[in-house]
């Protein structure tokens, strides 16, 4: 019997608005992860970039010092390549030693008008190359990190629990309910981003300036949510502060809790919040930071963020909020270590966001789906004609049920009306980059094949445009394949024979409307594969 897999050593740095985080463990085989080790270093980019727009040098230099010591750390598990520095990844992470590392960007960075020469500046000094993340990659990720804290406690799993983390820059709110994502949005509302709004604001006192800002922001989100939400889990380091100072069970504020599905659920009455935050703006930052032993820049967000989390808890007409020992990194650790369980309910998570979207603009969604099932089956057949990745597939799928959203707006041209609003729509987890690849396949599964008059096509670089063409090759045969709209062709199979492409549907006889629909698709196909398309019956 062989034995099974040593655990895989993974690595996450978290370069926020007020801090770089560095986070090592070991996930086994079974999806079970074990922290190593947790460091935190102050920075100043949430500073510079919300209150400037842009990253100071001297900033710039201190990431690099962070840096450069975190290398150090990774060398000692084997995460830094031959001591020539760390490689960052996209999504999944990039293999070093043996293990994976991901070294990913939040609000601040993405935000900075001299980003690109921060991400240079860092790359060249330190080998790191980090990758900012947009909303929803953030959010993506949030899901991953705290869906087992959520399956641990019944009551949550079974609520409609909204999942809420505010940040220095965004707010990044979630609504969970049995581990399916009914709501996710990104808002421009952050503790330092208050902080420094208020710092630039003459003549008004801080806590009136946060309260109106706190109170709006809440009663968007709130308004925002299903109605049935009945639970708020808060996320971030401001929170678990105030929970572990409150609740004297807890650990020490000084200590690193237990983190994860198996931590305590700390629930947080909101009456004890309301005292401990009229003390708190009682007192300066100076004196919270020594009272409580705080980092300055923790001083600094602690109030802002308690008034948000506290205003958002209050506007869903609750009494006490849970707190969770759950952080962005754990969410990144697992990402990152590449467990196909977590990308499959990830996607899940997505196609479902595909099915709402699709019902908000009317699309016949027996057609869609079937459209989509037919496509996969495809896709899975022709693996090594188009030799793309799962994350291709996925497109494909959300392509499929979405390509005839611009029928809503009108008949004339809906396939570019479809590019976009899927382009400008919000689906879980997907990036801006992926929705514009996603709309584009949606956009060729009709009509005109891409040409370079195509403006959003040829700003692609070339990868990215040959994948949408093979994946709106097989869009256009998916969707021929069910030219009657009966979802009579229940199944598909997909053989070369030459330079020849047969494709049977078993159990139909009659495929007349199919034949022709292929006849008129098929030339992208033959364009993109050199194969001519032939439809057979079972």
């Amino acid at each position: 019997m062989s034995s099974p897999a040593p655990p895989l050593p993974v690595a996450v740095i978290d370069v926020g608005a007020t801090a770089m985080r560095l986070a090592l463990a070991e996930v086994a085989a079974d999806g079970s992860v074990r922290p190593l080790e947790h460091l935190t270093r102050a920075v100043n980019l949430g500073k510079d970039v919300f209150t400037d727009g842009a990253i100071s040098p001297a900033t710039m230099e201190s990431c690099v010092a962070v840096l450069r010591d975190y290398r150090r750390v990774l060398e000692q598990y084997d995460l830094s390549p031959g001591g020539r520095g760390l490689s960052g990844g996209g999504a999944g992470g990039a293999e070093a030693g043996g293990g994976r590392l991901r070294v990913v960007a939040t609000s601040a960075v993405r935000e900075a008008t001299n980003r690109l020469t921060f991400l240079d500046r860092i790359f060249a000094a330190t080998g790191v190359e980090i990758e900012p993340i947009d909303e929803a990659e953030t959010t993506r990720v949030t899901y991953l990190g705290v869906l087992p804290y959520l399956q641990a406690d019944p009551a949550l799993h079974e609520a409609t629990a909204a999942v809420a983390e505010v940040g220095g820059g965004t707010t990044d709110l979630l609504a969970i309910r049995q581990g399916d994502v009914r709501f996710s949005q990104s808002y421009r509302v952050g503790a330092l981003r208050m902080r420094e709004a208020v710092r630039a604001a003459a003549g008004a006192s801080p806590r009136h300036l946060w309260e109106r800002q706190a109170e709006r922001a809440a009663r968007r989100m709130a308004a925002d949510l299903p109605e049935d939400a009945s639970a708020l889990v808060a996320l971030g380091a401001d929170v678990r502060f105030a929970a572990t100072h409150l609740m004297p069970a807890q650990p020490g504020a000084g200590e690193e809790p237990e983190a994860g599905p198996d931590a305590a659920a700390q629930r947080l009455p909101l009456s004890l919040l309301r005292e401990f935050l009229d003390d708190a703006f009682a007192r300066t930052e100076d004196e919270l930071a020594r009272l409580y032993h705080l980092p300055f820049e923790q001083a600094e967000t602690l109030r802002p963020a308690l008034l948000v989390n506290l205003r958002l808890a209050e506007a869903l007409g609750l009494e006490e909020m849970v707190v969770a020992e759950v952080h962005l990194r754990d969410g990144l650790i697992r990402d990152t270590a590449a467990r196909g369980d977590w990308t499959d309910r990830a996607a899940a998570q997505a196609v479902q966001s595909a099915f709402h979207l699709g019902r908000r603009y009317r699309v016949d969604g027996d057609h869609a789906r079937q459209v989509a099932r037919l496509a996969d089956r495809l896709f899975e057949q022709l693996a090594d004609r188009h030799r793309l990745d799962a994350r291709h597939g996925r497109f494909l799928t959300l392509a499929a049920l979405l390509h005839e959203v611009g029928l809503f707006v009108g008949t004339t041209g809906y396939h570019k009306h479809s590019m976009y609003l899927i382009a400008n729509s919000d689906l879980f987890g997907v990036s801006r980059r992926d929705l514009s690849v996603i709309g584009l396949v949606a956009r060729y599964h009709r009509r005109a094949s891409p040409k370079a008059t195509h403006t959003p096509f040829t700003q692609m670089d070339r990868p990215e445009r040959v994948a949408v063409a093979k994946l709106a090759a097989i869009l256009r045969l998916a969707k021929a394949l069910d030219e009657s709209r009966s979802g009579r062709v229940k199944d598909v199979t997909a053989r070369v024979d030459g330079d020849r492409l047969i494709l049977t549907a078993p159990g139909v006889d009659d495929l007349s409307l199919e034949r022709l629909a292929v006849k008129q698709s098929g030339p992208l196909f033959r364009e993109i594969y050199g194969l001519r398309v032939l439809l057979r019956g079972g």
